[in-house]
């Protein structure tokens, strides 16, 4: 099990190393391969369980399988590109706006999977999901240029946008808002046209992403029902994963007073959910004779506590640690119910290989975006280095290290310190 897990991880690590993506066939050439060496796999397990040339078999496909996999889910993500001759002109995208819009003084951000696209009545091609800005201006006719209502998750738009290719700056140890929007799927960005012509008109209230109408509906109500909005920010980041809705002093103190990542849904609130959940379903259940006898009551606290994490994870927003947590719950769950006890490296090594199956560019996107725009590590950006006299290069002091900031809402601005 430990063997076949590092091959798999193996496999997506050296994918993420090449500096530049190969044609589509040979991946596919490589997952054909890997069925064929699987297929050895079975064969040599029949006529001798255990042996060496099995265990060779099954770790060389999943390597195979993963570095296969990984380079082709890369070359679609990069494939979802604007064109340039797109770039600066007047599109009509119809969509339904995915995630939490982040509404500011100057208007809302909000992210639009888009469904249709036409330049000039004729359909065109762009990436499936985009940041949009919808802003107000600075002129008279300021509050006009906003959306005349409320944005909300799971709201079918007909828009006339303006959208370009991910651009971002590059200064050494900042951030990378190219890799960042890389990362989201994110493949444009742009801003709603509110002139002349335009058309901008809602279709739909409820046209899909019931997860995230209910995120933002549990936002809205603790913002609403909390008197206190610097309480009121914090909840929301801990309940729905809204890190936008914590004002930029309350995370310079959670940054010196060390609590920063506590205020970012990770493993640890996860993990905490579930047990509390488990604690309470436990007594629960043995109230009911009928329960147990249908279903043991440690068993029901334990998936219980699964089914309950899960739930947390997907309102506080799928993010990559929510999902290796939950699938390592999972398997220390199926281990239990199995009466099985594996070392717990065994488990995060199964748990990482689970998530990375799902999500494989989650793992290194850095390093993949880096290799694929040929900077790679050498340019000191994530490398725990910072300028020095000279034009060189020196390690970065303790006290600086630490991760870049991210932005406050797709496509633009900075996250506020220590959100991750």
């Amino acid at each position: 099990m430990a063997a076949s897990a590092l091959a798999w991880l193996a496999g997506i690590g050296l994918q993420m190393q090449q500096p530049a993506l190969w044609p589509l066939v040979h991946y596919q050439a490589l997952l054909f391969a890997a069925l064929l060496l699987a297929g050895a796999w079975w064969t040599a397990g029949r006529r001798a369980p255990g042996s060496a040339a099995s265990l060779a078999c099954l770790c060389l496909a999943l390597a195979l399988t993963g570095f296969g996999s990984t380079g082709w889910r890369a070359g679609q993500r990069l494939a979802q590109t604007l064109p340039t001759v797109l770039e600066g002109r007047d599109l009509q995208l119809t969509g339904v706006i995915s995630g939490l819009p982040q509404p500011g003084p100057q208007g809302t951000r909000f992210v639009l999977h888009v469904e249709q696209a036409r330049l000039d009545g004729q359909p065109v091609n762009v990436p499936d999901r985009v940041s949009l800005g919808w802003y107000r201006g600075f002129d008279g006719d300021a509050l006009l240029a906003a959306p005349a209502q409320e944005l909300r998750a799971g709201q079918r738009w007909l828009l006339t946008a303006r959208l370009r290719q991910p651009h971002g700056t590059l200064n050494p140890g900042g951030f990378d808002l190219e890799l960042w929007m890389f990362e989201q799927g994110l493949r444009a960005s742009g801003t709603v046209r509110a002139t002349a012509g335009a058309v901008n008109r809602k279709l739909a209230d409820a046209a899909g992403h019931p997860v995230g109408r209910a995120r933002q509906a549990v936002r809205d109500a603790i913002l609403l029902r909390v008197p206190d909005a610097q309480s009121a920010g914090v909840l929301a980041a801990l309940a729905v994963g809204d890190q936008a809705a914590i004002d930029r002093d309350d995370w310079d103190l959670f940054r010196d007073t060390g609590v920063a990542h506590l205020m970012s849904i990770s493993g640890l609130h996860v993990t905490l959910f579930a047990w509390l959940a488990a604690g309470l379903i436990g007594p629960l259940w043995r109230l009911s004779p009928r329960a147990m006898l249908a279903l043991p009551a440690p068993t029901a606290a334990l998936w219980g506590g699964v089914l309950a994490a899960a739930g947390y994870a997907l309102l506080a927003g799928w993010g990559v640690p929510a999902q290796r947590t939950l699938w390592m719950l999972v398997a220390l769950a199926l281990l239990r119910s199995a009466g099985l006890r594996w070392p717990s490296p065994l488990v995060l090594l199964a748990a990482r290989r689970r998530g990375h199956a799902a999500r494989p560019l989650g793992a290194a996107a850095a390093g993949l975006l880096a290799v694929l725009r040929g900077r790679g590590a050498a340019d000191g950006v994530g490398a725990g280095l910072e300028p020095a006299a000279g034009g060189r290069w020196r390690a970065r002091p303790p006290s600086a290290a630490g991760p870049a900031p991210r932005p406050a809402h797709p496509g633009g601005g900075q996250r506020r310190p220590g959100a991750t």
